[in-house]
């Protein structure tokens, strides 16, 4: 504990030092200290510009002891007990507008979480150790794409490169979430991020609909040939409440897992509902049902006349502001991995339902300074946790964690 807090005030103080007020993410404009253009008329090109940043550092125990490498099962952003180097992410975007046409987004990450996010063909290759990615660079290119707003109808907008999933309520920066650690949804049963091409097009003020192609689930590198089509629709009749819905589908399995000229769909559907009409209150809830034609993992088990997999589940979330630096945030979730390819524990072939409820406590401590209490239970349906036992063999059906973590966002 005593390496945890010497590490995470050294990195504060040196960030701290001589950085000032820190938000969200600031204007190139607001950092240079022009001034804004009055209420009504177009902004700058440097008010367009943003720049947002943070560090993230973390302390993990696990109350049931936790083995095999002194981990947590199935838990991949937490994965290790004790101290983490969670994040640093720089992110430099602009969107684009009536005045200036044109957009890009820029985000390098470094730290662990950099690991789990790594797209096949940056920092990857097909052949790494899914899911840790132990043996790949610390670092990482998240996004980088660019962007146009087309003079057709209300305005197309195409984008194009590598950018974030819009697949889920959870992002992979962690600060942006209402909990610190992932959901199972995030974790094990969406996409982090895709490379292609979008097409956003507002046929209302609440109506919007996106269709485009990607080269897969986490993968800059078009491995098999094939692209994959990817669409969200997303409804807003007021700016409290939303409905999206996305979908990504196409072959995820490399020319020879599929055996020739068989083409082996994996699809996602993918719904999220936020609603913030209540004072203080965030109330969200996510959706996700999966599947994966001729899965290579039941496939392998050589005895199966179906080898179709799917997997699914729904998470709730709840906030409330108790003050302006006080905050509660609980999570309640579901995932079901019937045919046991998600999960990484279990032989394929066998069921695991999953369930987790965590509870945390945010404060904002100064500046940008923010620290995080967090509580986890995570709960499957056989023994899933190698908790107590230095094997590779599950032994509890359950197990518990407690968390530290301080992160600060500048800029």
């Amino acid at each position: 504990m005593t390496r945890f807090l010497t590490a995470m005030l050294c990195a504060v103080a040196m960030i701290t030092a001589g950085a000032g007020p820190a938000l969200a993410q600031r204007s190139l404009a607001d950092l240079l200290g022009r001034e804004a253009a009055p209420e009504g008329q177009p902004k700058s090109l440097l008010e367009e510009m943003f720049l947002y940043g943070y560090l993230e550092n973390s302390y993990v125990v696990n109350l049931g002891q936790a083995s095999r490498g002194n981990t947590n099962d199935i838990r991949f952003y937490d994965h290790d007990v004790g101290y983490t180097w969670n994040a640093l992410e720089l992110s430099f975007k602009k969107d684009p507008s009536e005045r200036y046409p044109w957009g890009f987004g820029v985000v390098v990450t470094a730290g662990m979480d950099s690991q789990k996010n790594h797209s096949i063909g940056i920092f990857r290759d097909l052949d790494d150790g899914l899911p840790y990615l132990r043996n790949t660079p610390k670092y990482d290119l998240a996004e980088a794409y660019g962007s146009v707003l087309l003079p057709i109808g209300e305005g197309l907008t195409l984008k194009g490169g590598k950018w974030g999933t819009p697949i889920g309520y959870e992002v992979y920066e962690s600060p942006k979430n209402l909990n610190f650690s992932r959901s199972f949804l995030y974790s094990i049963g969406t996409p982090y991020t895709h490379t292609g091409l979008l097409a956003t097009y507002p046929f209302a003020k609440w109506l919007s609909v996106t269709l485009g192609f990607t080269n897969g689930w986490d993968s800059a590198d078009n491995f098999n040939g094939y692209l994959r089509a990817i669409g969200s629709v997303a409804f807003t009749p007021s700016d409290k409440f939303s409905i999206t819905t996305n979908f990504h589908v196409g072959p995820e399995q490399t020319r020879a897992q599929m055996r020739g000229d068989d083409v082996n769909q994996r699809w996602i559907v993918d719904t999220t509902v936020l609603y913030t009409g209540i004072d203080k209150v965030t109330l969200a809830v996510n959706f996700d049902f999966a599947g994966e034609e001729n899965d290579p993992l039941l496939v392998a088990l050589g005895i199966r006349k179906n080898n179709d997999s799917r997997w699914s589940g729904v998470a709730v979330y709840g906030a409330y502001d108790w003050t302006k630096a006080l905050r509660t945030m609980a999570r309640l979730e579901y995932f079901a991995d019937p045919h046991g390819v998600r999960n990484g524990v279990t032989t394929p072939g066998h069921n695991l339902d999953l369930y987790e409820i965590t509870g945390t406590l945010e404060y904002k401590i100064w500046r940008g300074l923010v620290g995080r209490l967090e509580y986890r239970h995570d709960e499957a349906s056989r023994r899933a946790f190698t908790l107590k036992n230095f094997g590779t063999t599950p032994t509890a059906q359950s197990q518990d964690t407690f968390t530290v973590a301080l992160y600060y966002s500048f800029f």
